[in-house]
């Protein structure tokens, strides 16, 4: 189901193209890997930037507040067909075969389940986020589904890069080279866990995604410890939640260099999370790289303003970590790094452009903290994607 024309409209009136031309934007920049905010001035050039400076008396385009894009390192927009689901537990809502996401997407119609997915993939691309690593569910033809979506004009040129991270149809009983059918579509496998599927079935998962040089990624410690040393043995590329990781099952993940992706927003409606859970400033402290993703779209938006909220005013986390995890992170979890993430030259250009005056933002005075802890998207007054 392709976006109707107003939809398109509406993505395409904020988002300024990759053209073969210059912008030049000034104003507070978050700029590098730390980040550093500094008043002057970058150039955008073919989608790339090629210079930041601090003379702020040049002639741009755009100003305002200019940080980067989002990182969303974990979703199921799969499930963006109900949005509106009984809050219950985790079993009841997520874990297959028979939670109620399984049951809702074994019912319905293909066309609605595209349908349902754009329309998150527009969300994604009106509230800043670039990139996102989605989990999909249904085997060959629930992968093909979204990366069909993905070669849609509007997302293509829109900017927004999906990694696909598919799993079986039925994960506990893959067909004969499920797998190696997955790599050839998607990004990696993603696993739902090792207390749903056969341990023997993801050692296979995993050896077949890294002889095809892709991600291998599983859930973890969601709901309990009982799967999380099994998960971190299978060597994954990152784990998933980590809500209940306790403090050896952080220096596993340190010694082992394995990144976390927590979804704090999502556990506390499954009820697992807690303002201690996941602990993210002790694995932040002990040095594990921790992104951020909103999980299940039926639980939550895919809006990573109100997961870095979240991340601030619950857990009570820096700032500057906020920021990162929500960022940089994301991108360095995601072997993406390189060219999104931060605002650097020979980057990427995807960028948010805000409103320092807007009535949200106006009379702040530590910019990066009114962005971490009070951001909204209608703050937005372009993206550069």
């Amino acid at each position: 189901m392709h976006p109707t024309a107003a939809q398109s409209i509406s993505i395409k009136r904020n988002i300024i193209k990759k053209m073969c031309n210059e912008h030049v934007i000034s104003g507070t920049i978050f700029y590098g890997d730390e980040p550093r905010l500094i008043e002057g001035y970058l150039c955008v050039k073919d989608g790339i930037i090629t210079e930041v400076g601090t003379d702020s008396a040049v002639d741009a385009t755009l100003d305002g507040l200019v940080t980067p894009c989002f990182i969303n390192a974990h979703t199921h927009i799969g499930d963006s067909i109900i949005k509106d689901p009984p809050l219950s537990d985790l079993d009841s809502l997520v874990r297959p075969p028979n939670g109620l996401k399984h049951r809702v997407l074994g019912e319905s119609l293909a066309f609605d389940l595209k349908d349902a997915m754009h329309r998150t993939l527009n969300d994604m691309i009106r509230t800043g986020t670039c990139a996102f690593c989605d989990f999909r569910e249904g085997g060959i033809e629930g992968a093909s589904m979204l990366a069909d979506a993905l070669t849609t004009p509007t997302y293509a040129t829109g900017g927004l890069k999906g990694l696909i991270m598919g799993r079986p149809q039925h994960p506990e009983r893959p067909g004969k080279d499920e797998f190696d059918a997955l790599v050839e579509v998607c990004n990696g496998i993603g696993m739902s866990g090792v207390n749903d599927v056969p341990f023997e079935v993801l050692q296979i998962a995993s050896r077949v995604a890294r002889r095809a040089g892709k991600l291998f990624a599983i859930h973890g410690g969601e709901k309990d410890i009982s799967d999380i040393s099994k998960s971190i043995e299978l060597e994954p590329d990152f784990i998933v939640h980590m809500t209940h990781a306790s403090e050896a099952h952080i220096k596993q993940l340190v010694d082992a260099d394995i990144p976390a992706v927590v979804c704090p927003r999502s556990n506390f409606v499954t009820r697992v999370g807690s303002p201690a859970r996941p602990p993210i400033a002790r694995m932040l402290e002990m040095g594990v790289t921790v992104a951020a993703g909103t999980d299940n779209v039926m639980l939550n938006s895919a809006n990573m303003f109100s997961e870095m909220e979240f991340l601030s005013k619950v857990y009570g986390l820096e700032d500057r970590q906020v920021f990162n995890i929500c960022t940089l992170n994301g991108a360095r979890v995601l072997g993406l790094a390189e060219q999104l993430g931060s605002i650097q030259e020979g980057k990427q250009a995807k960028i948010m452009v805000l409103d320092k005056r807007s009535s949200n933002l106006s009379n702040s005075h530590n910019m990066l903290a009114s962005f971490v802890r009070r951001g909204r998207p209608d703050d937005i007054k372009t993206i550069i994607n």
